[in-house]
């Protein structure tokens, strides 16, 4: 993502329609949560990859109303106008964007059902050489901006009795990746928010969905300053994960590995953490 300056306000004239009724559904273990078809939704990260896709996929759905997030100014409004969507450019990581962001949704949504937390950097190579700009920024995007807008759109749903907030994690915070110490230690920071905010949120109405893809096919990998060459595993499109975001709202569902199987080398770590560690090491 570019680092776009922040408007105080929206970029484009869209405007919601009036707010319609909650339809609330039955989540596992997480209460009366809101699981979908239809209602409000931000999503953060938008300007283009996963968060994108989220938005054209939401889109796609009847009954959703959409604000989007992101840094990159012109390519944010690209794809809010094709999702029918208003455009709230903003950098989360500077001091209030949250809050200032979270205004601007309630004000041109009416209210907030669901918010997907997209936005996410990267950065690869050996942590003794990464710059410490950038290990701020990391941990300041990846983590703490996410947390800090959960924590002014969370007591909105409360009241509300209904929402979700779905949180895009990374196979690299369940189980390391060589190259990525501080990307995979915040990916890994917001899964066990995630963990700890459901147990926090039983009973509220409040669901939370953790959506952790692999390698996606976006332009993380070449903004991260090294492509993703490995032949296996292969990149899935943003659009699958999309899917499982989409998935995890109408289903109520905690958490989703996209592809599927990736559940398992995160299963192994966990049972067989020494194996892992062996099998990493000469696998990478």
């Amino acid at each position: 993502m570019s680092h776009a300056p922040s408007p105080a306000g929206p970029s484009n004239g869209t405007r919601p329609a009036p707010a319609t009724a909650e339809e609330p559904g039955a989540a596992p273990r997480t209460g009366r949560a809101r699981t979908g078809r239809g209602g409000a939704a931000l999503v953060t990260g938008a300007s283009s990859g996963i968060g994108a896709a989220v938005a054209r996929r939401l889109a796609a759905e009847e009954g959703w109303r959409l604000a989007l997030n992101g840094r990159d100014v012109t390519r944010l409004e690209q794809v809010a106008a094709q999702a029918g969507a208003v455009a709230l450019p903003a950098d989360l990581t500077r001091p209030g964007a949250d809050r200032r962001l979270t205004d601007l949704a309630l004000e041109h949504l009416g209210g907030v059902d669901l918010l997907v937390a997209g936005a996410g950097v990267g950065w690869a190579g050996d942590f003794a050489a990464m710059p410490a700009a950038r290990i701020d920024e990391i941990v300041g995007l990846d983590l703490l901006a996410t947390v800090h807008l959960a924590r002014t759109l969370l007591p909105h749903m409360v009241a509300a009795g209904s929402g979700r907030i779905v949180l895009i994690g990374s196979l690299a915070g369940s189980v390391g990746v060589r190259g990525e110490a501080v990307y995979s230690a915040a990916k890994a920071a917001l899964g066990t928010f995630a963990d700890s905010l459901r147990y926090e949120l039983r009973g509220t109405g409040v669901g939370v969905s953790h959506v952790i893809p692999g390698v996606v096919d976006t332009p993380f990998f070449d903004r991260r300053g090294i492509p993703y060459t490995r032949s296996w595993p292969r990149p899935v499109p943003a659009e699958r994960v999309a899917d499982a975001v989409c998935a995890a709202v109408l289903h109520g569902r905690d958490e989703v590995y996209v592809p599927g199987w990736l559940r398992v080398p995160a299963l192994v770590r966990g049972a067989a953490p020494g194996l892992y560690r062996r099998l990493a090491a000469r696998f990478g």
